[in-house]
């Protein structure tokens, strides 16, 4: 399974458009032009398992530096500050990582 299979690659395209130069990755914008945010809490956590590189069940800051990789390998890596960004927006217990249940609800937010 790829994501392409969950989502429109013409979504992730456009999305990806929206956001191709540094500083300005917005992520409720990226969920809404991706299609993400219109999925069902089970497909966002199917999409979650794509992120998570190494399938602790939780990503951090290193797996969020190449979220848009994840979505088209040729997408650029976020900057320091995006990843910081998308970090705080999601980590709701503080605990430095976000858990499946924290993305689903950043997604839906």
């Amino acid at each position: 399974m790829s994501i392409t299979d969950l989502l429109s690659a013409d979504d992730i395209d456009a999305a990806l458009q929206e956001c191709q130069d540094p500083d300005t990755f917005e992520p409720q914008k990226f969920f809404q032009t991706s299609g993400l945010s219109k999925m069902s809490a089970s497909e966002v956590k199917d999409i979650f398992r794509f992120i998570d590189n190494d399938q602790s069940g939780y990503l951090d800051e290193d797996e969020l530096k190449f979220f848009l990789q994840k979505f088209k390998s040729d997408a650029r890596e976020l900057t320091e500050t995006e990843t910081k960004s998308l970090m705080s927006a999601a980590d709701s217990d503080g605990d430095g990582k976000i858990g499946a249940e924290e993305f689903q609800e950043m997604v839906h937010a």
